[in-house]
């Protein structure tokens, strides 16, 4: 079994504290140059756009009763080169990039292209950027970028369209990446069918809708949501071994899609059930891009949350009982700021998911959890601004857990 480390940088309030900007990110690289001498693989950071705050003042509001900002990371870009210059071993990963937000996905081409040539100007350089990508969790944070509804038709049946958008930025993304020359013709258009709709009177309404819109009785064309010509990225010369992309999606028919143009592995969420983690690795052993070689379990890390007890003043039992109330509050006080309440059948589901114990009880659950050949991603910073507290939880698992599963 194989370790990375996932940080949210989420500055959230905790027990009527929010840190200042400042305070988040010294902890964060406190936190991951310790991260790098205990010896995880990769530091995964999260990614989110734009003040939640003053998104709260508009039509809306994804997140009206949060308190403190949902991230501080907007480009892992800057962010990786930091990273880099402070450790020795630790990868970079993104969780995730936002593909459509902030230029949209000629602009995160160009600065991946360029990034990598920085990156690998040293000929000893070993460690990789895992460049995680997806649509973006909240709507907000494209929507500037000319991610919205463009006409009365499109905001009619903007559940079924927003997926397809995302697989058209993708394929633009990857195919400037790999270094060919495009145009918007080039790509593949949007197409609707009766798939694309939850049930035949969605999709029914969408062709009844009296809307200039080139429909016939099979599929509904869209009209390209980036039109340019021609155009290569620059610089040119990109040696790939550095670099590994990533898809955050489960969507069987984007894992397809991005395998046919370069090697992308899976990101997943801590929710992703077990029945489409198997799946994945199914369908990923016959559509993994073999540029990338065989596709491999721990190409697709597992993410948890994880709450450690090992108080020497403790019982066994205690010790438990000790890491479950930390995660009980955790969970409590950041389900209520995300949505107003605190329901306690979500938040007993999340502690179950979580990795909650003594670390006898951890390499237990991890055992039963996870296969042997997994690499697990660990959240150790859920709701926590204790600094110490953080770190000191990193290395009783690297002490008492890591050895026991990696051997």
């Amino acid at each position: 079994m194989k370790f990375d480390i996932f940080f949210s940088l989420c500055q959230s309030e905790v027990d009527d504290f929010i840190p200042t900007e400042k305070q988040m990110l010294y902890s964060f690289f406190d936190q991951v140059k310790l991260a790098d001498t205990l010896g995880f693989e990769t530091a995964w950071i999260a990614e989110s756009h734009f003040s939640v705050q003053v998104q709260k003042a508009n039509p809306n509001a994804v997140v009206p009763n949060f308190k403190g900002e949902i991230g501080l990371n907007s480009d892992i870009f800057q962010l990786a080169h930091r990273i880099f210059s402070c450790t020795k071993n630790i990868n970079v990963g993104s969780a995730i990039m936002n593909l459509l937000s902030s230029g949209g996905p000629i602009a995160k081409a160009e600065a991946a292209k360029f990034f990598m040539a920085l990156h690998a100007l040293d000929p000893q350089e070993k460690r990789k950027l895992f460049l995680g990508f997806a649509s973006g969790r909240f709507p907000y944070q494209s929507a500037p970028f000319g991610i919205h509804p463009r006409n009365e038709f499109e905001k009619a049946i903007w559940p079924s369209l927003k997926g397809k958008i995302f697989l058209q930025g993708m394929e633009i993304f990857l195919r400037l990446l790999k270094g060919e020359i495009i145009g918007f013709e080039n790509i593949k258009p949007i197409v609707l069918t009766s798939n694309d709709f939850r049930t035949q009177d969605e999709w029914q309404t969408a062709l009844n809708l009296d809307i200039n819109v080139d429909k016939s009785e099979n599929e509904i064309d869209i009209p390209a949501f980036w039109q340019f010509d021609k155009l290569g990225i620059v610089p040119q010369d990109i040696d790939f071994k550095l670099l590994q992309l990533v898809i955050g999606s489960h969507d069987p028919q984007a894992q397809k899609l991005a395998n046919e143009i370069l090697p992308c592995s899976v990101f997943n969420l801590s929710i992703t059930s077990n029945k489409v983690i198997e799946k994945t690795h199914e369908n990923m052993n016959n559509w993994y891009h073999s540029d990338g070689g065989q596709w491999q379990r721990d190409m697709m890390p597992r993410t948890s949350m994880i709450f450690i007890n090992n108080d020497e003043d403790a019982s066994e039992n205690e010790k438990c009982l000790r890491a479950k109330q930390q995660a009980e509050k955790a969970l409590s006080s950041f389900w209520l700021a995300m949505e107003g309440t605190i329901d306690k059948n979500k938040i007993e589901s999340a502690v179950s998911n979580a990795l909650c114990g003594s670390p006898t009880e951890i390499i237990q659950q991890m055992r039963a959890r996870f296969h042997p050949d997994d690499k697990v991603m660990l959240w150790f910073d859920f709701n926590n601004h204790d600094n110490d507290n953080v770190k000191n939880s990193m290395r009783l698992v690297e002490k008492h857990v890591l050895p026991v599963l990696r051997s």
